[in-house]
């Protein structure tokens, strides 16, 4: 019935990029690991109509930021915060070693929507139409929220010069 051995393939393939975007997400590498766990079992019941995609990327990216996007209705997710982090994890992307605790907590003060839009626009690098295929929402929201977001982190990190022009 399933195809196990495709499933496997692909999640093996595949997760170091599901942690590292799972990590943008939540800021915390514990979490990151939940995130990806949970979106994990729900691929495999689903792994029939993801693996008949056009992009299985893009859909399995769409699950991750989806169920990134409802733990804010869980209000475990609000009270649980772990300590300890996982050791030996892979780096997130580079960022100046000065500012990179600056603007990981400045993420993190924005709301689940904002910060999915600035990860899956920057750290993704996905376009605007993809952004909006993979949160379920207009072209027009994925601008309005992306605007937001920058101008939150601007409050939030007034003396912080990105490295490049495409980074907010």
């Amino acid at each position: 019935m399933r195809n196990e051995h495709g499933y496997v393939e692909y999640v093996q393939a595949r997760m170091r990029w599901l942690r590292q975007l799972a990590y943008g997400l939540c800021g915390q590498w514990s979490a990151a690991d939940d995130l990806v766990q949970e979106c994990l079992v729900a691929l495999y019941r689903h792994w029939h109509r993801a693996s008949g995609a056009d992009s299985v990327d893009g859909y399995v990216r769409a699950m991750l930021v989806h169920a990134y996007l409802a733990e804010r209705d869980r209000s475990w997710s609000r009270r649980v915060s772990p300590v300890a982090e996982v050791v030996g994890v892979p780096p997130a992307p580079q960022v100046d070693a000065e500012h990179r605790v600056d603007l990981l907590n400045a993420l993190a003060q924005l709301s689940r929507g904002q910060r999915a839009v600035l990860v899956l626009r920057y750290w993704e690098d996905l376009d605007v139409a993809r952004t909006a295929a993979a949160l379920g929402c207009s072209t027009g929201t994925v601008k309005s929220q992306t605007s937001y977001a920058i101008s939150a982190l601007r409050r939030l990190l007034p003396n912080y010069q990105p490295g490049g022009a495409d980074t907010p």
